[in-house]
């Protein structure tokens, strides 16, 4: 799941630079792509990060911090950490959040910035399938979680194929790269979601891949036919 060095650094750089372009429209751009589902999603995921009472919460690659707010507004008491390394998308955030007990941070997903078993839970909405080393990406949520800890990751997932293939691959093709062009003037940015969805690993080889980094009880969930998946694991 490692690409060499230099593809790597390349591949980061870029991504790094596409969500600068894209930041002040991003969350905009995530309700009309999904039709606002990914405000439920976003529920479900913090319902299942069984956050305690004062627990501390990471929400990597958080960009604008979708998930940590929706944790605070779950559990008041709760301790987040907004944590990414596209600054701009940090920036967007802390002015919508200014008012909330909410830490910002910027971190490299493969070399987290936090001793070992810093967080109740790790969650995080769709970073997986922009990362260069998923399996070490997870060894990291791994490592910084407390024992009993829950890790929950959103993110897409490569589509079987169905009857309602077609429709799924006009809506990847053609409707987010079109919206894409006309909200954000960046229609390169949502050409490359299809392709980093088609990309990417089936929601099954993810699970594994949360097993071979230690966490157990994993499981998941499909959604918005079959392009979505909810994963969870505890250490």
């Amino acid at each position: 799941m490692s690409e060499p060095a230099n593809s790597v650094d390349k591949r980061a750089d870029a991504v790094q630079r596409m969500f600068t372009r894209i930041a002040r429209r991003y969350d905009l751009m995530n309700r009309l792509m999904t039709g606002g589902q990914d405000v439920r999603w976003r529920k479900e995921v913090i319902r299942r990060a069984c956050l305690p009472a004062g627990g501390r919460l990471l929400d990597l690659g958080a960009g604008t911090g979708d998930l940590a707010r929706e944790a605070l507004r779950q559990a008041p008491s709760c301790r987040p950490v907004a944590a990414d390394f596209t600054l701009a998308m940090m920036r967007v955030g802390q002015r919508r959040a200014s008012s909330l007990p909410l830490v910002w941070c910027a971190a490299d997903g493969l070399r987290l910035p936090f001793p070992q078993e810093s967080f109740h839970a790790v969650v995080s909405g769709f970073l997986l399938r922009n990362v260069s080393d998923v399996l070490q990406c997870l060894r990291e949520q791994h490592r910084v979680l407390k024992p009993e800890g829950v890790l929950v990751a959103l993110d897409t997932t490569r589509p079987a194929s169905t009857r309602l293939s077609p429709l799924v691959n006009a809506h990847l093709h053609y409707v987010i790269p079109t919206l894409g062009g006309w909200i954000t003037g960046d229609r390169e940015a949502y050409t490359y979601l299809p392709a980093s969805t088609e990309g990417f690993l089936p929601a099954e080889r993810l699970a594994e891949l949360m097993v071979a980094a230690g966490f157990n009880q994993v499981d998941f969930r499909r959604v918005m036919l079959g392009t979505v998946a909810i994963h969870w694991g505890v250490k």
